[in-house]
């Protein structure tokens, strides 16, 4: 079946993707004893007020309601003796000069050198650099420009944020630059560092969330290596909810009591985001696989946001019209967690080189906002034709 679109001059590809893995996980044991270590030294500190019911008492953590909530089992982390400390449970990282690269610029240009090497490129023959994310590092210069700078790229680079979808949406704004002629080569890197935006106090949400970087190489078709994923077809929506927040910024970091209150790191509504974007996101891919002339039902593979199990087994449901395999929606949730917006490019990038040529997929990410990203491709191999 052909796409029902008309064909652009300049055709976006995946040319590669990029992959940068921090060298400390955290597993579900650790994390449960150390939270639990915090929630008796906190019962302790407040039992007075504790048996007054002028404070509630922290109930303990366990590994089972860990992976029946999330479906989460480990997850890399940039710094991991704080984070399981329960004095500090955050990652302390220290404070590097301006001169020196900067830790989410570094390990962004670790995963982009990644995807150029997988394509056999140069940074020279690359336009542009954006950095999509869920939290910057900083408000400016724009980290995208500093990975731009470390790579050695001659062109332009701006930050972009729409939470965990912003890779997706990321890879629409980089394919829009080729259909235009704007661009040919362009590098869209996610550097998660979620663990500092976790509150790893907070029970129902300690578990969920790890660090990594990914790279998603966007180019002309024209310059693709012989084995690329065409992108045939990309659809964005945007809703606004306050049911997943993160009330952190300048405007608000007035006292060291304002800085650290909890709606000042990731809070949500899990069970309201669970019911409301499940539908949100399969409706979006249902109507953009009508678009495009695609058989959903066809898909060889789904490359879904690694934020609940769960939820992945639903959309993954009503898209194809029957329970996934692994094989058809693989997940990396239970060994890297949520990443954000790396999760989806992950479970592509380990996930995507078995597929043969001709085969479809669909690379999806949803979040805050809310948001949802879909990208549609199709596998196309060396010495192939169609």
């Amino acid at each position: 079946m052909t796409d029902n679109f008309k064909q652009p001059a300049h055709r976006p590809v995946i040319s590669a993707t990029g992959l940068y893995t921090p060298p400390h996980s955290i597993s579900n044991e650790e994390l449960v004893d150390s939270f639990n270590r915090y929630a008796a030294l906190h019962n302790e500190h407040h039992a007075a007020d504790i048996a007054s019911g002028a404070r509630q008492k922290l109930e303990e953590s366990s590994v089972s309601f860990i992976e029946k909530a999330s479906g989460i089992k480990a997850r890399h982390v940039v710094e991991k003796a704080s984070v399981l400390d329960p004095a500090t449970m955050e990652p302390r990282l220290a404070e590097r000069p301006d001169d020196e690269l900067s830790i989410m610029a570094e390990i962004g240009v670790a995963a982009a050198r990644d995807a150029l090497n997988r394509a056999g490129r140069a940074a020279a023959d690359v336009d542009a650099v954006l950095c999509a994310a869920s939290n910057m590092q900083r408000p400016y210069p724009a980290m995208a420009i500093e990975i731009q700078a470390a790579l050695g790229i001659d062109g332009f680079a701006f930050d972009m944020n729409v939470a965990c979808s912003s890779a997706t949406f990321g890879i629409q704004t980089a394919a829009d630059y080729i259909r235009s002629g704007n661009a040919r080569s362009v590098l869209v890197v996610s550097p998660e560092i979620t663990s500092g935006h976790l509150n790893w106090r907070d029970r129902d949400s300690h578990f969920i969330f790890g660090d990594v970087a990914t790279a998603v190489l966007v180019e002309s078709s024209k310059l693709a290596p012989d084995a690329h994923w065409e992108i045939t077809g990309t659809r964005l929506k945007t809703i606004f909810s306050n049911n997943i927040r993160n009330n952190f910024g300048f405007l608000n970091r007035t006292s060291p009591d304002t800085a650290g209150a909890p709606d000042k790191l990731f809070v949500q509504q899990g069970r309201k985001v669970f019911k409301e974007v499940v539908p949100i996101v399969a409706d979006l891919v249902l109507e953009e696989a009508d678009r495009l002339g695609v058989d959903p039902a066809g898909l060889r593979r789904l490359w879904l946001h690694q934020a609940n199990a769960g939820m992945n087994r639903l959309i993954a449901q009503r898209v194809l019209g029957h329970e996934a395999s692994e094989d058809e929606s693989p997940t990396v949730l239970d060994t890297y967690g949520n990443t954000s917006s790396a999760g989806s490019i992950i479970a592509f990038h380990l996930h995507s080189n078995d597929l043969r040529h001709g085969d479809r997929g669909l690379i999806c990410s949803f979040g805050a906002g809310y948001s949802v990203g879909t990208v549609f491709v199709r596998k196309v191999a060396a010495g192939a034709t169609s």
